[in-house]
């Protein structure tokens, strides 16, 4: 295998799909990976992802990628991100935080500017200054506005997840899934409940830092047509340091649950109308490959995807409740879920809406899906997969990030490898033999 800077290629293809050539490395001390994209779009895309699977609800990995950003060993500014906002060329800029990762992404279109961002993010993961001041300001403190007032919990995570779990549907959305996953880290919130973020230590905050936080744990990303080599370049000069580190951040199996599981969450309301929110939801087969994603993918679509939608249908007129409500189909975790619903149900409804759900599903199983409707959703799929409408945001970042199993779901490399899939293997979109077997759906 061809070496160099410390790395090894594991594997080059083209991919027609995103018009590139990929070259996937390893860096030999750390076991790091790269994957680069080569290609003639000029919006660069750089990221580092790392697994951070949360092992309680303090929002521990939510508040970290608050916190590495507040200034680091090279740029030791109160808060680089707001200067890069306000002082360079970026065409994204931002960090997120999911149920079993933290990304940080940026892109820019002048190279220099590009460079820039690319060092000032690699510094911040991997040096950032993590002083007590910036737990406390990102995280949570106590303030006590007179001296005779009462002490209140602040904080940027903590007041952005008291706006979170305010919002019924998100709430609804987040305790589904907890419920879900009892015995797995998608069992908490790694963005934190504001119940729980008051018991994160400092402590605990700069071990998960320097266990999480290590190349070792590391995905890295580039995209667009800046020189390749100067990207192994950029990132031997932070890699070559560490040495292989025994990272265990694995994704457990959630057991199988012997027999359906209920709650009832209250959630704060203005009057006295009754507007309940239901869903169901079902735990997936782990981590399906990339032919099983657009299978399920065509069946949320066949489901749920158009007002003729046999689900969607039955449910909406119904009269049983105001609209739908569920996440669909999420492919973004190891062990995907599919949740649907209704909101603005009176309480004397509730019941009925889940057996309408699974009364319609039940029917739809027995007498199965008429195979035109079949080809339809798969031609809708396939075209969404295929034109890759990025909105706003830089094309490069689409195919990097995989926003809860929803942008450029077939082509899942990082996704997959986060939960250790052997879809990691094969980035590519397989439609054909779906097609042949269309009527099996």
């Amino acid at each position: 295998m061809e070496r160099k800077l410390g790395f090894e290629l594991i594997k080059e293809e083209p991919l027609p799909e995103v018009n590139s050539l990929a070259r996937l490395y390893r860096h030999i001390p750390t076991g790091a990976e790269v994957f680069s994209l080569i290609n003639d779009d000029e919006n660069k895309v750089f990221g580092v992802t790392f697994r951070t699977p949360p092992s309680d609800s303090t929002g521990l990995p939510h508040i970290m990628e608050h916190s590495v950003l507040c200034g680091s060993r090279k740029y030791p500014v109160k808060e680089p991100f707001i200067e890069l906002a306000k002082g360079s060329l970026n065409t994204f800029l931002n960090a997120m935080t999911y149920p079993d990762k933290t990304c940080y992404p940026v892109a820019s279109q002048n190279l220099q500017d590009f460079y820039n961002l690319v060092d000032v993010y690699l510094d911040a993961v991997f040096h950032p200054l993590l002083d007590p001041f910036t737990l406390q300001q990102e995280g949570w403190h106590i303030e006590l506005d007179t001296p005779d007032g009462e002490m209140t919990y602040k904080g940027v995570v903590f007041n952005e997840m008291k706006g979170a779990y305010s919002s019924p549907e998100d709430l609804l959305d987040r305790e589904s899934q907890l419920l879900l996953y009892p015995q797995s880290p998608y069992g908490f919130d790694s963005g934190g409940d504001p119940r729980h973020i008051p018991d994160l230590t400092y402590e605990q905050w700069v071990a998960f830092h320097r266990q999480m936080y290590h190349p070792s744990n590391a995905r890295f990303y580039f995209y667009g047509n800046d020189d390749p080599e100067k990207r192994l370049e950029i990132l031997a000069a932070y890699l070559n340091d560490y040495s292989h580190a025994g990272v265990n951040t694995q994704i457990p199996l959630q057991p199988r649950l012997d027999q359906p599981r209920r709650t009832v969450v209250p959630y704060a309301a203005s009057g006295d109308e009754e507007r309940h929110l239901i869903t169901v939801s079902w735990m997936l087969p782990p981590t399906p490959d990339p032919r099983l994603s657009i299978a399920l993918m065509t069946l949320e679509h066949i489901l749920i995807g158009t007002p003729a939608s046999p689900l969607r249908k039955a449910l909406i007129e119904s009269g049983l409740g105001e609209d739908l409500t569920g996440r669909g189909l999420d492919l973004g975790l190891r062990q995907p879920l599919f949740s649907v619903g209704m909101k603005g149900v009176p309480q004397k409804n509730l019941e009925k809406v889940e057996n309408l759900i699974l009364e319609t599903l039940a029917a739809l199983s027995r007498d199965g899906i008429d195979p035109n409707t079949v080809a339809a959703s798969l031609n809708t799929v396939e075209f969404r997969l295929r034109e890759l409408n990025t909105g706003r945001f830089p094309r490069g970042l689409a195919v990097m990030l995989v926003e809860r199993g929803r942008q450029q779901e077939a082509f899942r490399l990082l996704e997959a490898w986060a939960v250790r899939s052997p879809a990691a293997a094969e980035p590519r979109i397989e439609l054909a033999r779906l097609y042949d077997e269309s009527g099996n759906l």
